[in-house]
């Protein structure tokens, strides 16, 4: 049988529907990355998660207000996105994702059953990092679970129940492996070992995501485990309003924390991201600017959560629709394209690559490929930040 060759640049450019624009029905969805907020209760939680994500969970002064897991899912802010839409006028834009999944507030003894967190801990299992939000403001209006305010304190309360929690999880993957151990398989004896220094690093308070798998077997068994002291952690300071624009003394706290740790730090408001949130967007950079803030705490977390993830934004642009999608740094670009489509992958050929800044700079794409800054990509070429693509395949 005769091999077609179709090209999504035909669908882009919104030329007789073709294979190639069937296909795109059933694309792929463009998700950046799924954020599990953890935290005590009444540390601003909530109210930070509907300002984000508009969902609106319930806020109130008292603890465990936060019964059901909550998701939103809020559009990624990229102003390439809005540059490409200048310049392709497409039918329609869709802009990359973010996935906040919010859970009941955890207290001490959470592992153990206290308060309502431990029921909702499974649900951040599969999140791609987690969001802990420390409360770094003195308010006796808002009442704190624990009487004082002490992030140092509050930090390690998480850590202890996460830990506890992961615990669990690797005592069953022990059992189980102890009794698949009884055949003798060196194989199966040496991953019960694994569990079992796993849970001794747990034990002695170390988290997870500081042990060295000594192969890719152990590799393989710590991934499958999802455990929650595996993930990268980025905390956020809920601060007054007039602390955004400083470091007070609970902020330098987390931060020395966080440098251990190596993780990030995000200063932010829930209280003026609550405001921002019910402004127009046409208004929300002049009350930033107010602020003396370059931008939201939304952003902020969104560029520290995918620097920590090690994501990129890469494009497809055309008169029909210029879209974001969000893969892994070293992604290459055949893997990319199966992120638009299963099958761009499987048949693809080539990838044709404008740089954004060129894109940018010279305003059209003929103004581009008539300066050489074309680039065709083969089959080992990695996919770059702001890389807009169009793929070549075949079927």
């Amino acid at each position: 049988m005769q091999m077609k060759i179709y090209s999504y640049i035909g669908w882009l450019l919104g030329l007789p529907k073709t294979v190639g624009y069937i296909l795109l029905q059933h694309r792929k969805g463009s998700m950046g990355f799924t954020c599990g907020i953890v935290g005590l209760p009444n540390v601003g939680k909530s109210t930070l998660f509907n300002a984000i994500t508009a969902a609106g969970a319930n806020v109130a002064n008292y603890p465990f207000c936060t019964i059901d897991p909550n998701i939103g899912i809020v559009s990624v802010p990229d102003r390439r996105l809005e540059r490409l839409a200048e310049i392709y006028k497409p039918q329609k834009t869709v802009p990359t994702a973010l996935e906040f999944l919010d859970i009941a507030g955890l207290v001490k003894g959470a592992s153990k059953g206290e308060g309502l967190g431990n029921q909702f801990l499974s649900h951040i299992r599969t999140a791609d990092a987690i969001v802990h939000v420390v409360r770094c403001f003195d308010d006796s209006n808002i009442i704190h679970v624990d009487g004082t305010v002490n992030p140092i304190y509050d930090i390690e309360v998480i850590e202890t129940e996460l830990i506890l929690k992961d615990v669990e999880t690797v005592e069953k993957k022990q059992v189980d492996a102890e009794i698949r151990a009884r055949t003798g398989d060196k194989k199966i004896l040496a991953e019960e070992e694994f569990y079992t220094k796993v849970k001794n690093q747990l034990l002695a308070g170390r988290l997870a995501r500081y042990m060295s798998p000594g192969n890719d077997d152990e590799q393989l068994y710590l991934r499958d485990m999802h455990l929650l002291t595996n993930k990268p952690v980025m905390y956020v300071c809920n601060v007054h309003e007039k602390d955004l624009t400083v470091n007070n003394a609970y902020v330098n706290q987390v931060r020395e924390i966080a440098a251990k740790e190596n993780s990030k730090v995000v200063v932010v408001s829930a209280a003026v991201e609550a405001e921002i949130s019910q402004l127009p967007a046409s208004d929300q950079q002049a009350f930033l600017t107010d602020l003396g803030l370059q931008e939201s705490g939304l952003s902020k977390v969104i560029r520290e959560g995918y620097d920590v993830l090690h994501l990129i934004t890469f494009f497809t642009a055309g008169p029909k629709e210029v879209h974001a999608w969000t893969v892994k740094q070293g992604t290459t670009a055949p893997r990319a394209a199966g992120e638009i489509h299963s099958d761009f992958e499987h048949g693809f050929i080539r990838a044709e690559i404008i740089k954004f800044t060129d894109l940018d700079r010279y305003g059209s794409e003929i103004a581009v490929r008539d300066a050489g800054l074309l680039h065709i990509e083969g089959q080992t070429s990695m996919l770059e930040d702001g890389d807009i693509m169009r793929v070549r395949f075949n079927v």
